[in-house]
């Protein structure tokens, strides 16, 4: 069904790659007037110019209250309003465990993964209060923010904590028809995995396919997930179709949290990737 979203204004961080160059390209095929925030102006402005229509950029490192308040001020000056926004700028961010942690990563990680959000909720909340008529605020936390083992330590806790965020803006902001939910991806290819091991934005890109093929054997369903697969649930959650829906924690993981897969294959699909990568196996 086309037009879901028909003139409405959605701003969706780290939209210039993986699951928000997904949910961008979603958005605005489905009708909508996007605002791209991301730290990639290169990238960020080539999917602009590769959508065209009303779709636009603006550099938003969302660890920064300033730059998220500008993101939303942006889509209000070129728009003249705000209808959505996806808090969805991440990364996997601190990798040693509770007793490995640095002071400094900690920060980082949070930074990153949990002020991005509340900033983008607070000032998408504000800006929606003072038009009036509601909108949809929506966030991407993870299965690791809702069970152990499944993400780094620091990763996980902050996302146990957006979803928490969530349920706690959702009890706040009813009142002002404000609905707000998170999404809880499995395992998804994006080229995030690579990032966290310190490569460079092309050759992390190269590493999808092969993430794809070890976190296809992670679940019941034995394909890895894509960023259209939350795309679609982003847009759901953003558009009317889920007008009585809010503090909601939806996941999307392929069956990935009903059961651990057998952990000598897993191991062994991770193994092969990293072999046909050419990347060393990280220690730990």
């Amino acid at each position: 069904m086309a037009g879901r979203i028909d003139g409405k204004v959605a701003v969706i961080t780290g939209g210039a790659s993986g699951i928000g160059e997904g949910s961008v390209r979603l958005f605005a095929d489905e009708g909508g007037r996007v605002v791209v925030a991301d730290i990639q102006d290169e990238r960020g402005h080539a999917l602009v110019e590769s959508i065209g229509g009303d779709t636009t950029y603006v550099h938003a490192n969302v660890a920064a209250e300033a730059d998220v308040q500008g993101a939303v001020a942006h889509a209000i000056d070129r728009f003249g309003r705000i209808d959505a926004i996806f808090n969805n700028a991440g990364y996997a961010g601190a990798l040693g465990g509770v007793t490995e942690v640095e002071e400094d990563e900690y920060e980082q990680t949070m930074g990153g993964l949990l002020k991005g959000v509340f900033f983008g909720i607070k000032h998408s909340a504000r800006a929606m209060i003072a038009q009036g008529d509601g909108g949809a605020i929506v966030s991407t936390a993870s299965v690791a923010g809702v069970s152990a083992g499944n993400g780094p330590a620091i990763y996980s806790v902050a996302k146990g904590a957006v979803v928490h965020l969530t349920k706690v803006a959702a009890y706040e902001l009813g009142e002002h028809n404000i609905r707000v939910n998170c999404i809880c991806p499995g395992g998804i290819a994006t080229p995030i995995f690579g990032r966290s091991l310190g490569l460079s934005a092309a050759d992390a890109d190269k590493t999808v396919e092969a993430m794809a093929e070890v976190m296809g054997q992670a679940q019941p369903i034995k394909r890895s997930g894509r960023p259209s697969d939350i795309a679609h649930a982003a847009l759901w959650l953003s558009s009317d179709d889920s007008t009585f829906v809010t503090g909601h924690a939806l996941v999307v993981d392929g069956g990935l949290t009903l059961g651990r897969p057998r952990q000598d294959e897993f191991g062994e699909n991770m193994q092969r990737m990293f072999d046909s990568l050419g990347i060393e196996t990280p220690s730990g």
